[in-house]
């Protein structure tokens, strides 16, 4: 997982209330298990509207996207942040998130921060014509124009996206340990070791 501390750059102002995953990323997409290229499928029904913000080049490479409440709501497919991370987008910020859609974005490098609907509506207004910077070390998402608006963070997803390390990320690090235990288990309890093959 890439490690992520500050974001900025500019941001899709897509503002919608309740974008499901099946508008993230339609069905007819997940007939694969690879993260790659599900970017061309990502936001498509959004996509087929002439003019949107998606295909416009002002905002081609966004990092960032502002959604409405609700964001990631429907299904708990995990192609949804998938999606979202191969087209280049590293966060989302809206006044609230599908719990399961908060999960899976967490768990695969993808930033999802909740400010109040004065905030979204402030930085609507900026990304249509400036960058805006995100830095979770502060946890402050700001603006040119001295807009600052702070933001919670789990501590533990704090440090596992600042470190760039996933949950089995995580346990890789502790192999050392789970070894030893292990081994001490087969020497005290064989009878749960494993039968050879």
């Amino acid at each position: 997982m890439k490690a992520i501390s500050r974001v900025e750059g500019r941001a899709y102002p897509v503002g919608l209330k309740n974008i499901d995953t099946d508008v993230i990323i339609p069905a007819v997409w997940l007939k694969t298990i690879s993260r790659v290229g599900l970017g061309k499928g990502a936001f498509e029904s959004l996509r087929a509207v002439p003019g949107n913000v998606f295909d416009d080049p002002e905002y081609a490479g966004a990092p960032i996207l502002i959604a409405g409440d609700n964001f990631g709501c429907g299904s708990s497919r995990e192609h949804a942040a998938w999606a979202m991370a191969d087209m280049g987008i590293s966060a989302v910020i809206a006044p609230s998130f599908s719990d399961i859609f908060s999960g899976n974005a967490f768990k695969n490098g993808l930033l999802a921060i909740v400010l109040p609907q004065a905030a979204i509506d402030r930085l609507m207004e900026v990304a249509r014509t400036d960058d805006i910077h995100i830095d979770l070390e502060t946890q402050t998402v700001t603006t040119p124009f001295q807009d600052r608006f702070e933001f919670e963070i789990d501590p533990f997803r704090k440090h596992c996206l600042i470190n760039g390390v996933d949950e089995i990320g995580l346990t890789l690090k502790s192999s050392d340990a789970i070894s030893v235990y292990e081994a001490k288990l087969s020497a005290d309890r064989p009878w749960l070791a494993p039968n050879p093959v």
